[in-house]
């Protein structure tokens, strides 16, 4: 499996300018123009939940996406597409409503539906391209056709290992029942190192069973970690030190040293977490991307890295942006997630807790238990709110896992999709809040709670160096930007040979921009080769160029007819090599790439 770490830094990929498609190209290296994100503050503490009889117990910063401003649009039709599911009380879907029994808000105010449709998907057999020998191509699918897809996501970073089993075991009860459902299903798991490919899109649902009967856990990101350390950390309500006089006992000193080192090791570990948790995220929407339709990612967890007290909240730092452009991917993915807390029936009470050393009595056991019960709610409302926010559907408190992940699964298979244009006058950074309406008596909706605009959402080149160094790295392969490569044989005498290949993009692949009377390509280029059984993790070598070019009329029809193909190479020693080629839309922000296996003799 092709794995990497982040390692290196995109400095070594210098992007430059070659010709394609009969034009020259200018270089793009950096983060190109645009605002830089202006510094953002914090508010008051969140309140604690309303569900919850533990007040707030700390006093955290919540550092929040509308703090960054004003944001600059560069175009004034920016289309958001709002995938709205529509039931009954018992569970089926409502069909045949048209667009006038659907009101669309944003922060309170009625939109104008302009686009409008509803989508049945289809059960017919998966048809899998199957790609000419020497070719290598990220086309997942030889039609265009909406699907019921399914992606399941095993969480290993932020669930209780003996926890996964259980999870494990449920989704196989749930297979073993969907056997004959039709449905395109995937399955993922994210681990400390990155996401894991361990069935891709396949319409066999007793393939993908028998593949998770194979699959094992692993230690997650707090093993180790109590829960009275990860509550100190999440609440930031850190202990306080008493002092210590002489012939006084120390127990109290030294469990509340101990226990301030936890929450400070449980903080690091809970960054790497979001990091390690947004990444995987930002992989499956890329993978998901070039397929059509409305998707389940069904995410099988011990609970939320971080705590989320309102949809604006972000987390602060370098992760903020990351953050931000993850929930635009999935949202421009049509991804909706179904968190499923496989930790089942929690009891957060540390009387009986075989993990205690000793019991708390008075103020210290009251802190305890009201940080736990905080805890273990914040969670679940976490959960909830990462739900609402990408229209999907939180499960927990429950041991039947089966009949939720059932239920995740089934809200693709009907949709409607109503689209309406953002009010670009509107330039304030921040959460944009939707809420949908349907004119149908007795009927359930569920739809995104709404969307970020922001300088990382809006200003697609602020994450553009950040994309590829990922998308060169990751074992997911985008589907954003359909593509082909073939390799055209090797050449040269000297140490190193000169391996030539050929990329193809097809028609319609990349966005054709019209400004100033002309069109307009902008799309990046890049392609790194890793060594195979090297403990290196950077790059033997690596190509790249920024295609920035004007397309004359006379060459539209052909770019539209035939797409786009250019040469390239790449000067290795002889060995075997695992190559990843990346395209990125620089105009959308979705992401290609193919890996393609290579011998140099």
């Amino acid at each position: 499996m092709f794995t990497r770490g982040l390692a290196f830094p995109l400095s070594w990929l210098l992007l430059f300018s070659v010709s394609a498609c009969g034009q020259t190209h200018g270089g793009g290296g950096g983060h190109g123009p645009g605002p830089t994100p202006s510094p953002r503050t914090t508010t008051a503490s969140p309140s604690p939940p309303s569900s919850s009889n533990a007040s707030f117990p700390g006093s955290v910063p919540v550092v929040t996406a509308d703090d960054e401003g004003k944001i600059e649009f560069r175009t004034q039709t920016i289309l958001v597409q709002v995938p709205v599911v529509v039931t009954d009380k018992s569970g089926s879907h409502i069909h045949g409503l048209t667009k006038e029994d659907f009101h669309v808000f944003e922060n309170g105010k009625e939109q104008k539906v302009s686009t409008f449709e509803e989508i049945v998907t289809t059960h017919t057999k998966l048809p899998v391209v199957a790609p000419k020998p020497g070719e290598f191509t990220n086309l997942t699918l030889s039609e265009q056709e909406p699907r019921t897809v399914t992606v399941i996501a095993l969480d290993t970073v932020n669930t209780p290992f003996l926890d996964q089993s259980t999870g494990r075991r449920e989704l196989v009860k749930y297979l073993a029942s969907s056997l004959d459902s039709g449905q395109v299903l995937g399955l993922m798991i994210i681990t400390s190192h990155g996401l894991k490919i361990v069935q891709g899109l396949t319409g066999d649902p007793a393939q993908l069973l028998q593949v998770l009967k194979k699959a094992s856990g692993e230690m997650p990101a707090m093993q180790g970690v109590g829960m009275d350390a990860q509550a100190d950390a999440a609440t930031g309500d850190f202990p306080d030190i008493p002092s210590v006089s002489p012939g006084s006992d120390p127990t109290a000193a030294i469990d509340a040293f101990v226990e301030r080192g936890d929450a400070i090791y449980s903080q690091f570990q809970q960054q790497n977490a979001i990091e390690t948790t947004m990444n995987a995220f930002l992989g499956i929407a890329w993978s998901l991307s070039g397929i059509p339709g409305r998707k389940s990612l069904i995410w099988a967890t011990g609970g939320f890295p971080f705590t989320i007290s309102s949809p604006a909240a972000v987390p602060g730092g370098y992760l903020s942006r990351l953050y931000e452009r993850t929930m635009e991917a999935l949202t421009a993915a049509q991804i909706s997630v179904y968190p499923v807390d496989i930790r089942g029936l929690v009891n957060t009470s540390p009387v009986g807790d075989v993990s205690q050393s000793r019991v708390r009595t008075g103020s210290a056991l009251l802190r305890q238990v009201n940080n736990r019960a905080w805890l273990q709610q914040s969670s679940i409302d976490t959960l909830n709110e990462f739900a609402d926010m990408t229209g999907g559907k939180a499960f927990y408190n429950t041991n039947d896992l089966a009949s939720s992940f059932k239920r995740a699964a089934d809200d693709a298979s009907s949709y409607y999709l109503a689209g309406y244009y953002l009010d670009t006058h509107n330039n304030h950074a921040g959460w944009r809040q939707l809420k949908v309406k349907v004119d149908k008596k007795d009927s359930e909706v569920r739809a995104r709670k709404g969307f970020f605009v922001t300088n990382a959402t809006i200003h697609l080149e602020l994450t553009r160096n950040s994309d590829l160094t990922y998308a060169l790295t990751s074992p997911i392969e985008g589907t954003g930007v359909p593509m082909t490569v073939k390799w055209l044989g090797t050449s040269g005498d000297g140490a190193k040979k000169k391996a030539d290949f050929f990329v193809h993009l097809p028609a319609n692949s990349v966005s054709i921009e019209g400004s100033e009377g002309q069109n307009h390509l902008n799309f990046d280029f890049a392609a790194a080769a890793f060594l195979d059984n090297s403990k290196n993790s950077q790059p033997a070598t690596t190509t790249g160029k920024t295609v920035t070019a004007a397309v004359p009329d006379a060459q539209m029809a052909s770019l539209r007819s035939n797409g786009i193909g250019f040469r390239n190479s790449l000067e290795l020693v002889p060995g075997q090599y695992t190559v990843r080629v990346v395209i990125r839309d620089n105009v959308t922000g979705k992401i290609g790439s193919v890996t393609a296996p290579l011998t140099v003799n």
